[in-house]
């Protein structure tokens, strides 16, 4: 299978649909604080709420993502401050499903190499989701930032990865969404990087994936 010995998956946006996950927080959060919100108005909100969840993407604390949501469309019953984060962490791993074609790739690659996880975020949320979606059942391991106290881009937390798996670097691929984070991460610890790019985003940086794929199934075409 091309030589390669593992390949290694961020999980959000990779494995995992997050923007789809956001959506269903979104309709618990309405479901739970509002109550007559006419389509448009939802509409807007949803918006807003994916524009304030972006720009705290990757920071643990959602009180932020809620209590702008919460000034902005003023709700019929307002989440306490102190209550938010619970909330969020209680709810938003079931939010995540996985399609059973994703798992059918995941096996297919399994049959010939090892595969491993590496994802930046709290552990308490991404052992949720993984859990949640049976994730946990496919992979030799999984290593997430907070566990272990690095983050990727950290060239420490692919070495950690691959010292785990036993395989050297030129033996691996990883799979990733973000240019910075997973491409230039794994690519400073000399592991090819394949850009998960499923919305066909112009690639504006200096950092130039080994490869780009818009789909997962495409990935079996660098193992063939």
């Amino acid at each position: 299978m091309g030589g390669y010995k593992a390949i290694l998956f961020d999980l959000d946006d990779t494995l995992l649909n997050r923007d789809n996950a956001v959506e269903k927080m979104f309709l618990i959060i309405l479901e739970k604080c509002y109550e007559n919100v006419k389509n448009s108005e939802r509409n807007r909100m949803l918006n807003k709420f994916k524009e304030y969840d972006n720009k705290g993407y990757g920071n643990n604390n959602k009180i932020k993502v809620l209590e702008s949501l919460f000034d902005e469309f003023p709700p019929r019953y307002r989440l306490p401050r102190n209550d938010i984060q619970d909330f969020w962490n209680h709810h938003f791993p079931n939010c995540f499903s996985i399609n059973q074609e994703t798992i059918n790739i995941i096996n297919t690659i399994k049959m010939h190499v090892k595969v491993a996880i590496i994802t930046n975020g709290s552990t308490q949320r991404q052992k949720a989701k993984i859990i949640h979606t049976n994730l946990n059942r496919y992979f030799d391991i999984i290593i997430i930032s907070e566990e272990v106290g690095l983050s990727k881009p950290d060239k420490r937390i692919f070495e950690l990865a691959l010292n785990k798996l036993n395989v050297e670097q030129e033996d691996a691929l990883f799979v990733g969404d973000d240019l910075e984070k997973d491409i230039g991460g794994c690519q400073n610890t000399k592991i090819k990087g394949i850009w998960f790019n499923p919305h066909l985003i112009k690639n504006d940086t200096a950092i130039k994936p080994n490869g780009e794929i818009d789909s997962l199934d495409k990935l079996l075409s660098y193992f063939t």
